[in-house]
């Protein structure tokens, strides 16, 4: 006998038990804390958050909204440890639960050193902070940038001891200095300092703000603003919090000030000092020139002193002058008698230029007489000689050979036809006569 056992337990779909869990889950844990390590951060397009928080033993899939993500302090970060504020629901298109982030703050202190480390120990690998890449600062600038609130102290604190000090041109570039999107703001305040192209450029930026806990000051740790405090071409000067604050701006900033006042004192020299060191060079060096003439006129004294007069020492040297003269001057005399006598000697065994010419033109008459009979008597021979060659010449000429009847024959190319066989092989032949030429084919 077959007994069916009829449950009394009621029957869910499958959506209706997903939405019973998901109203437990939600009632039950409504409001929670949650802490843990952040991995597979993801940011989609739409500008929603979707991560895990872990620890050792299990994960959990968090969700944080467009609108919580501008909100958050602080930017999530791959192996960041964190307590998230929340409210746990289900996802049941996945059977699968899930934290809806509300707010987001480091766990702790240690955690935010512990991840400020290793982004410094990062950015230290890169170069960032070596010491042959910083600028050394203007001595006196004309002209300051100031990277701050400027609704703060601070900036009143900077303007005034810059004023007090040695005045000069300050322009401010107003910047949130903690909270959401500020570390954007410092960055581009610094960027735009260096894109001005104008006579508003600044000499030197100043990136300051007042004291504050280390949550307060981490807008000037990020990479951006780290990034662009090493990048800048204008010296800069790090003026965040007091002297026993240090963030990661410090290292790529190319001088260190302890507070936003110690800004303002690195960057202007006090202008009374400057006067009185300049009042106290003048009369440094006037008492110097005084020292070096005083000196230079008692060697001029001194020796002075040992030099004999200039006119005695000029004396013996006028009488030499003299008595060479006298010499130079005889024997000038003497030279020119000399050359004279000689000139008369000469004039008397020269020739007029007539004679001279007359025994020329008779000379050359006689070799002239002599050229001509020469000239005959070795002509008249070669003569005679070539009459008779010329005379056997034509008596050997092929033409008195024509004159007898006979012709010479020749190819187009002007070849002599010699034998029968010559004759056959010439396409034309042509026949030299007496009496002229013809061809014959």
């Amino acid at each position: 006998m077959l007994v069916t056992m009829i449950d009394n337990v009621p029957e869910f779909s499958v959506s209706d038990l997903s939405r019973a869990v998901k109203q437990t889950v939600e009632g039950a844990f409504s409001h929670v804390r949650v802490r843990g390590e952040l991995s597979r951060i993801t940011v989609a397009k739409s500008g929603h958050l979707y991560s895990d928080l872990k620890d050792e033993g299990s994960t959990l899939s968090v969700v944080c909204w467009k609108g919580t993500v501008q909100q958050l302090t602080l930017r999530p970060e791959e192996g960041m440890e964190v307590i998230c504020t929340g409210r746990m629901t289900t996802f049941p298109g996945s059977s699968r639960y899930q934290l809806i982030i509300e707010g987001m703050e480091l766990a702790g202190e240690g955690a935010l050193l512990k991840l400020l480390e290793q982004r410094k120990q990062k950015l230290a690998e890169e170069g960032l902070f070596d010491e042959n890449r910083k600028q050394p600062l203007p001595f006196l600038p004309k002209t300051i940038g100031v990277v701050t609130s400027p609704t703060g102290a601070v900036i009143r604190d900077i303007i005034h001891r810059v004023r007090e000090r040695f005045p000069c041109h300050i322009i401010v570039w107003p910047v949130q200095v903690q909270g959401q999107g500020a570390a954007e703001q410092i960055a581009r305040g610094i960027q735009g300092f260096n894109k001005v192209q104008s006579h508003n450029r600044p000499d030197l930026i100043i990136v300051a703000r007042g004291g504050g806990s280390l949550e307060d000051l981490m807008a000037f740790n990020e990479e951006i603003v780290v990034r662009a405090a090493a990048a800048s071409e204008i010296p800069l000067i790090s003026a965040v919090g007091h002297e026993t604050d240090v963030t990661l701006i410090d290292f790529a900033a190319d001088m260190r000030a302890p507070t936003p006042t110690g800004a303002a004192e690195i960057a202007v020299p006090v202008r009374e000092n400057l006067m009185a060191q300049v009042a106290d060079d003048n009369s440094r060096l006037r008492q110097s020139v005084t020292r070096m003439i005083e000196q230079n006129r008692r060697t001029v004294e001194q020796t002075t002193r040992v030099l004999a007069n200039p006119h005695r020492m000029i004396e013996p040297m006028e009488q030499k002058f003299d008595t060479v003269g006298d010499k130079l001057n005889v024997a000038f005399a003497r030279m020119v008698d000399r050359h004279d006598r000689n000139l008369h000697g000469f004039t008397g065994r020269l020739q007029t230029p007539r004679s001279v010419v007359q025994r020329a033109d008779m000379s050359l008459s006689t070799m002239s007489d002599r050229l001509h009979r020469t000239q005959g008597m070795l002509v008249q021979p070669k003569q005679e000689k070539v009459d008779a060659f010329s005379r056997m010449l034509e008596g050997l000429s092929y033409k008195n050979i024509l004159n007898r009847g006979y012709a010479v024959l020749r190819n187009d190319k002007g070849h002599v036809l010699q034998t029968i066989r010559d004759i056959k092989s010439a396409q034309n032949i042509n026949a030299t006569v007496k009496d002229g030429k013809a061809q014959i084919r």
